[in-house]
């Protein structure tokens, strides 16, 4: 766009929302911004809802993205507890569910993600955890005496067992891959998180196949039946594209973006979970779940849509804790990369740096796990592009700066 736009409706009321909001001010924007939310709750972030929260370690309170006065003091429409039902880019207005519309300069979807339920009988019998309620309801499980079977080795699935167990509640974790987080980190590290929930006194069952959810438990495909007094699934999400899709907008798993959040129509930007961006270093489309992604793209839909030249060139990063082992992931493998791993440090004893590597040695991505301030020290080797050497790449008295070129 290249006229300031006279209103900005935002919808999704989640961290990527309220930060396009707070974006828009801080650019000097003066126009009427909507917010737009189906929870009840003020915009929060919501990794606490795995892990600080969940284990009882913080209060809700300090995941909110703003207190409550800030969106009256910066003149911030927020319309909580309200669904938007439908887009209407020809008329430049959002419907709701009460059949209301809302008219806008400049439209920005930030809907997220929504966890993906299992076609077992007995799925209704399972919680999920994507909200503040969920989190409530699943903490509720938690206690001495208590079962607790989780469906999924995947961060949400290892987090919420980890944030159980800390609670001495008695966890199965079913996965039904060979190890937990493979499809993630691959088969070199995956067994550093299968050895850590065993080690924290998870059971945990590789290869699992289940049949149905049952009042008292969980029947696995073998007919064995795992006895629950709860069961979380946690087997991923799926990005919430129905509005930009029913609206005739580009999608593709994602809703596509350019390199500046822009969909295919140039008055609607989209940000966070459902963003497949042009991502302009990576120079190919990426798509993260991810906070740091909900926190930081706003910046750049906001500028853009106020006409300013701004690119998206964060590389994606994301962070779990699980017991006394904390991990920052930064960067992407392609899902079709012929990857490999190399590891600086000690693998067995958790305290490690793994790179990923395509075959002509270019740096791909890289997770420390309880070894710190290392994001910013290869960020500038996976965004260079060129190759590193492996030897010294896992050479703990090589300095990252010396690899570059």
């Amino acid at each position: 766009m290249s006229e300031t736009p006279s209103s900005v409706v935002i919808v999704g009321a989640g961290l990527a929302g309220a930060k396009t909001a707070e974006a828009l001010r801080k650019a000097d924007y003066t126009g009427p911004i909507t917010l737009i939310g189906s929870e009840s709750d003020l915009p929060y972030e919501r990794p606490p809802l795995s892990k600080s929260y969940l284990q009882g370690k913080s209060p809700f309170d300090d995941a909110l993205t703003h207190p409550e006065g800030w969106y009256a003091d910066n003149n911030v429409q927020l319309r909580l507890s309200s669904e938007v039902s439908a887009l209407h880019p020809d008329t430049a207005e959002v419907e709701l569910a009460d059949g209301t519309r809302e008219g806008y300069g400049a439209l920005v979807l930030a809907t997220g993600s929504e966890p993906v339920r299992l076609p077992i009988p007995g799925i209704e019998r399972a919680l999920t955890l994507r909200t503040h309620a969920d989190a409530d309801a699943i903490r509720a499980t938690f206690g001495s005496g208590r079962r607790l079977v989780i469906i999924g080795g995947g961060w949400i699935g290892l987090e919420v067992a980890a944030a159980a167990r800390e609670l001495d509640t008695a966890v199965t974790v079913l996965e039904s891959a060979k190890q937990p987080l493979l499809h993630v980190v691959g088969p070199d590290i995956a067994p550093v998180f299968a050895d850590l929930h065993r080690a924290h006194g998870v059971d945990l069952r590789l290869g699992a196949q289940v049949s149905t959810i049952e009042e008292d438990g969980v029947r696995l495909a073998d007919g064995e039946l795992i006895p629950a007094d709860a069961v979380v699934v946690g087997v991923g999400a799926r990005p919430r594209i129905d509005l930009a899709r029913d609206a005739g907008l580009a999608v593709d798993g994602g809703v596509l973006v350019d390199a500046q959040l822009r969909t295919s129509d140039p008055a609607i930007y989209a940000v966070g979970d459902i963003a497949d961006e042009e991502h302009s270093i990576l120079g190919r489309r990426i798509r993260v779940e991810h906070w740091a992604t909900a926190l930081n793209q706003p910046a750049t839909a906001a500028a853009a849509l106020l006409g300013g030249p701004d690119t998206y060139d964060r590389l994606p990063y994301f962070f779990s804790d699980q017991y006394d082992l904390g991990l920052e992931y930064v960067g992407d493998v392609p899902k079709d990369a012929d990857a490999r791993v190399v590891v600086r440090g000690d693998l067995a004893g958790r305290e490690f740096v793994a790179f990923w590597l395509d075959p002509g040695d270019r740096l791909l991505a890289a997770m420390n796990v309880n070894v710190w301030d290392v994001p910013d020290e290869v960020k500038p080797l996976i965004a260079a592009g060129t190759p590193v050497n492996p030897d010294r790449l896992t050479d703990p008295s090589v300095p990252y700066s010396a690899l570059g070129g």
